[in-house]
């Protein structure tokens, strides 16, 4: 068992040195496919959340939270209030015996601000202990923002800006850039601690807000780049202005919220009482009386330091922990693909198709001179995944069912137009073309990706006919243009697959690409 550094972090730094030099491909894969479990005792709230093991894209199988409130009072007592305690242990005693029936072994249990600064957090961590059955790692402010910075590292692309962690006791900032972490710092600014201080006065809030936020160093480096906004009471948030804009998507990781919409948003949260709110119920009962103080806090770092949007992370802390878990190669992959990839394997008729499908495309991409960016590509890549996960659901209604499916999947590192776009292609790949107009999500993209998605889902409408989803057909016909000619080269085992229905959809093709489409198929020999 790793040993426990004097502010209660546990020291897995040579553990993990050891284990990362020793690591093999089945081991790897061993212990991708054990489930794996953290359980986070915060402020407000005491969470577990399981997983289906440890992998680069993390599928939760478990999530369930228990509202205890361990923060309250402590600013203002110095103690845990003892009806919390009650709650927090009766609610890790559950934990403990769910994932004894999930039969998970590796659990990590962590405690943060509440346990951190009050004068009983000792006694209350020695008992929670008892109650889960595992060692806790305390968490010190810093080691709090470096996990919260992992996790968006883990679940945003390339992110760059800063993270600011909000929970019900305290506000961990860290700066991130080129996927490198800048010093961190931990500001008692949150909810319930806010809430506290300021003897539930607003204004008094602010003040105690603008104050501690003035010289905090990650917020100097923040203007004109992302605030990476991670914890539940700013989710509850975003969801209320979601709602309010009649999103089209009901998703919050890597929802983005303009700066000078965030702000406006933010006052109103401040002056109004929650309950008299347009949507309110979108937001839990116990989330509410936090929502001014979050819009508060939110409020200060805009006005500090100028960010260029909000960006919503579902991922911080239990994600970063895991994140860290992983060998440099696993970090190295792709989530997005990673996810895609998985889900092709759960859901598609013949898993290793999206193989064939990424190099098939590949080929005619790079040959249309359709120039695609680096983020286009690895959209594409998905894309060819997820192009059959739907197949189970009656023809008339797998259209409708990709959208659920892939518009409302748990995949991370991609932003909401990335996402639109993915549904989009699974959509125009079963009902064709003339689908687009009735999507929601049309409005979230660009005009050059919705044409990608145009020419992408005509393609995969034509490999459909091709191979029937199969994989092991597409590398024997080529898709290519050359000349102004779209070429589908048969040769002579595939030559009885023509038909008036891929010629019409070749030709669909290649007017989108200003190509005319030619089959060249070579005579099959009886």
């Amino acid at each position: 068992m790793a040993s426990l550094s004097r502010n209660g972090v546990r020291d897995r730094s040579s553990s993990r040195a050891r284990s990362d030099a020793v690591e093999t491909e089945a081991g790897a894969l061993s212990r991708a496919q054990r489930p794996v479990a953290i359980v986070d005792i915060g402020s407000n709230s005491v969470r577990l959340v399981a997983y289906v093991g440890l992998h680069r894209a993390l599928t939760p199988i478990f999530n369930e939270k228990a509202m205890c409130g361990l923060g309250r009072g402590v600013v203002t007592t110095g103690r845990l209030p003892e009806d919390a305690i009650r709650k927090a242990l009766q609610a890790l005693r559950r934990f403990r015996a769910l994932c004894e029936i999930m039969e998970i072994d590796d659990i990590e249990v962590i405690a943060t601000a509440a346990a951190r600064d009050a004068v009983n957090g000792a006694a209350f961590l020695t008992a929670a202990s008892e109650a889960i059955g595992r060692e806790i790692s305390l968490l010190s402010g810093r080691r709090e923002a470096e996990l919260s910075a992992l996790g968006v590292i883990s679940a945003i692309h390339e992110p760059d800006g800063v993270v600011g962690d909000l929970g019900g006791g305290s506000l961990e900032l860290i700066d991130l850039h080129g996927g490198a972490m800048g010093e961190g710092v931990t500001l008692p600014l949150g909810g319930l601690a806010l809430m506290d201080a300021a003897s539930r006065s607003t204004r008094q809030a602010a003040r105690i807000a603008r104050k501690a936020i003035e010289d905090a160093l990650p917020l100097q480096r923040l203007k004109g780049r992302a605030f990476y906004a991670v914890g539940g009471t700013w989710r509850a948030l975003a969801r209320l202005h979601m709602r309010q804009r009649n999103y089209p998507l009901d998703m919050m990781h890597n929802y983005r919220i303009p700066t000078s919409d965030a702000a406006e948003f933010a006052s109103l949260l401040e002056r109004v009482d929650s309950e008299a709110l347009a949507d309110i119920a979108a937001v839990s009962t116990a989330r509410r009386p936090l929502l001014a103080y979050g819009a508060i806090v939110l409020d200060e770092v805009i006005r500090k330091a100028r960010p260029k949007e909000i960006v919503i992370s579902a991922a911080g802390v239990r994600e970063g922990l895991l994140y860290e878990r992983l060998t440099p190669a696993e970090r190295a992959a792709d989530p997005l693909v990673a996810a895609a990839r998985e889900l092709e394997r759960a859901m598609a008729r013949a898993p290793g198709y999206g193989d064939d499908l990424i190099a098939w495309t590949d080929a005619l991409f790079s040959s249309s001179g359709l120039q695609e960016t680096e983020e286009e590509v690895r959209l594409r890549h998905a894309a060819c995944f997820l192009s059959d996960v739907s197949w189970r659901a009656h023809p008339d209604y797998r259209a409708n069912q990709a959208m659920n499916v892939i518009a409302n999947s748990a995949f991370v590192a991609v932003d909401h137009p990335g996402r639109a776009f993915l549904a989009l292609v699974a959509v125009l790949r079963h009902a064709g073309p003339d689908s687009e107009g009735a999507l929601p999500v049309r409005g979230l993209m660009s005009p050059r990706l919705l044409e990608r998605a145009r020419v992408l889902s005509a393609a995969l409408r034509v490999g459909y006919l091709l191979s029937a989803a199969m994989p092991g057909v597409l590398p024997l016909t080529p898709l290519v243009a050359s000349d102004g000619r779209l070429i589908l080269s048969l040769p002579g085992e595939f030559a009885d697959l023509v038909s008036e229905r891929l010629a019409s959809r070749c030709k669909a093709l290649g007017r989108l690409i200003g190509a005319e489409a030619v089959i060249e198929a070579t005579a099959s020999v009886v």
